[in-house]
């Protein structure tokens, strides 16, 4: 089976193509937005403006025709709602075009998978942190889910938003992350409670110090340092509540060194073994959704193209609702 999958939840319009579990192609191209957040049009124009180019690199890096596509699958969401809605428009009008089978996905479902595939570890607890989303995630019979989360922004939110606050041109996790290796710590907010996080209160006592001279490579390093402490704590507290002996943390916060140490370094103390994909599959790509796609399609089937449509807040759970 070979499965296509188109990614624009957010600021990166990715196509992908995966062949029976394999990846074959993955084409992407990102808004980056100067001086400012993601502003949802903006971020709409530029996928409709590299949609076409994208699946023509894809298709030509896989070696194949859209012809030879058997499945297109598409991120229903969660996501920001014009550019999601991009996606989700191409994928049914080249569904109908071509009288392809289609089918939707979860965007962290996306991630849990490909990370649990390129990893080799099978049924681990997850640990999804991106931009909009920080959750601890189990997958039971029943499908996916949450036994911790933020419960207010997610922590690459947290990121970018401070970003802006320092006056970065291009305020993002990876600026920042060389950024805070040349700071050292100053005391902020922590607050975890159970197996959630809290993660404004480090955000505005972070622009409060700013404000008030602390230099903005110190800010950053204990911005990172604090919050992923945080989410080693609530993630360790799962890991023994469960008994799980395996962690695939994913998503675009996944690709963060210093995260990874620390969380290898807990759970190397724990005796679990961890697990994360190349930066390639952390970041939004299609390819995570072409091969989610595949593993729902397996599961539940497909359903006609005028019933599938964009869900902006998509929990993971709903999952087995959807197919319904």
């Amino acid at each position: 089976m070979i499965t296509l999958g188109i990614e624009s939840t957010a600021h990166t319009l990715g196509i992908g193509i995966c062949e029976d579990g394999k990846i074959i192609s993955n084409s992407l191209d990102t808004y980056k937005p100067i001086n400012e957040g993601i502003i949802p049009r903006k971020a709409a124009d530029h996928h409709s403006e590299v949609f076409y180019s994208i699946l023509k690199d894809a298709l030509a890096k896989a070696k194949i025709k859209m012809a030879d596509v058997d499945l297109i699958s598409f991120a229903q969401g969660p996501g920001i709602g014009s550019p999601l809605s991009v996606g989700v428009s191409g994928a049914k009008y080249l569904a109908s075009k071509f009288d392809k089978k289609i089918i939707g996905v979860n965007h962290g479902y996306a991630h849990m998978k490909i990370s649990e595939n390129l990893t080799g570890l099978k049924n681990p607890l997850y640990l999804y942190v991106s931009g909009g989303n920080t959750q601890i995630i189990i997958e039971e019979k029943t499908g996916p889910h949450v036994i911790g989360e933020t419960l207010d922004i997610g922590i690459g939110n947290l990121f970018d938003s401070f970003g802006r606050v320092i006056k970065l041109e291009y305020a993002h996790g990876s600026v920042l992350e060389q950024l805070a290796k040349n700071g050292k710590y100053v005391e902020l907010p922590y607050t975890v409670k159970g197996m959630n996080l809290v993660f404004s209160g480090l955000l505005t006592q972070a622009g409060k110090l700013f404000k008030s001279g602390v230099s903005k490579e110190d800010l950053t390093y204990s911005l990172m340092e604090t919050s992923f402490s945080m989410v080693c704590e609530a993630t360790e507290r799962a890991l023994f509540l469960t008994r799980k002996k395996k962690l695939v943390v994913c998503g675009g916060v996944a690709q963060n060194r210093r995260l990874q140490n620390m969380l290898r370094l807990m759970c190397k103390e724990d005796g679990v073994k961890f697990g994360v994909a190349p930066d390639e599959f952390n970041r939004d790509n299609g390819a995570m959704i072409a091969y989610a796609g595949e593993v729902l399609y397996k599961k539940y089937g497909a359903k006609p193209v005028e019933q599938w449509k964009a869900i902006t807040r998509y929990r993971i759970e709903m999952i087995q609702e959807i197919f319904k």
